[in-house]
């Protein structure tokens, strides 16, 4: 922390610990570390492996305002984190979070590798990632030729050849996006029809820049320093195909980082946390915004609100203990 930034208090039992715990270090819970150290709350964020979340794996970010040319992820990931630091927030490096304890004396406890931090109110942040489909090349190229957000990357590749790899609501609906911008779109399902919506196939099926490869299944990614091909298998045949692309996104599904909140806070169906409007969830002092929350859009700008709006919120919340 700064040297100015306002100590940690200690319980009763002289354990340090501080206003606010945030659990992750994406925009959203960066941007809350930096409001809420603004507030003069002393704040502890907890950040895996670096700064940014999935947004620091974005080779360009063109939809966020202020970055007119655009600005590198990892760029603006630590220019978020050096301005939460600037005004008092301490950000530890942790391997993994496991869980959280809601203490009914207004103490929490959230458990890392690294031991135990305590705080008076805690804030979820911790993110989202995408589906793997663990095939060779595609972790080595994430952020560099694979995506998995046409929104955020599909305006850098005017006149490409791009392909898709899924075939539910979200595939074809980005496969969609991406049309206004690459020239050809070559989707790749394991499956011989489309699980996305019908209305949403018919438009597919009538746009002329969408390319259908079906029944089959994506073997690697293919490049040198960039994407340069991928191959696929057809399932029934066999047959392996090498088709040449300059970007692969792929939309098998998003894996809220929540395991670790099992019996914590209340979760819906798919992981998602549930809050009401002021991001407030089943538990008293614990608060939660940004992607792994129930929420409408993934998207950067809406990260960043969320975790202003949570900051606020906690603000007001330790007022009344």
């Amino acid at each position: 922390m700064t040297d100015d930034a306002p100590p940690p208090p200690a319980d009763s039992a002289g354990e340090r610990h501080c206003d606010a715990v945030i659990v992750g270090a994406g925009p959203a819970g960066m941007t809350a570390a930096i409001y809420a150290a603004r507030a003069r709350r002393s704040v502890v964020v907890l950040e895996r492996a670096m700064a940014g979340g999935q947004m620091a794996l974005t080779e360009l970010i063109e939809n966020y305002p202020g970055f007119p040319d655009g600005i590198g992820g990892l760029d603006l990931a630590d220019r978020m984190k050096q301005q939460a630091v600037k005004f008092g927030a301490e950000v530890r490096e942790v391997s993994t979070v496991s869980g959280v304890t809601v203490g009914e004396d207004a103490l929490h406890h959230v458990h890392t590798d690294q031991g135990i931090v305590g705080g008076r109110a805690v804030l979820l942040a911790p993110g989202r990632q995408p589906r793997s489909l663990g095939v060779p090349g595609e972790a080595e190229f994430f952020g560099r030729g694979v995506s998995s957000c046409a929104t955020c990357d599909g305006a850098l590749y005017r006149g490409r050849t791009v392909a898709v790899v899924g075939g539910g609501d979200t595939a074809v609906e980005e496969g969609l996006f991406l049309t206004k911008f690459a020239d050809t779109v070559h989707v790749i399902h394991r499956r011989d029809e489309l699980r996305a919506a019908k209305i949403t196939q018919e438009r597919a099926f009538a746009n002329p820049k969408m390319r259908w490869i079906w029944s089959s299944r994506l073997r690697q990614v293919i490049g040198r320093s960039r994407v340069e091909a991928v191959e696929y298998e057809d399932v029934r045949s066999g047959a392996v195909t090498r088709l040449p692309v300059d970007r692969v996104f792929i939309f098998v599904g998003q894996l809220p980082n929540t395991a670790f909140l099992r019996g914590a806070v209340e979760l819906d169906a798919e992981g998602y946390i549930v809050t009401d409007d002021d991001l407030r969830t089943s538990r008293a002092g614990v608060f939660a915004c940004g992607d792994a929350r129930a929420n409408r859009l993934k998207q950067i700008a809406y990260a960043v609100g969320e975790g202003a709006l949570a900051a606020v919120q906690v603000d007001r919340y330790l007022d009344t203990l």
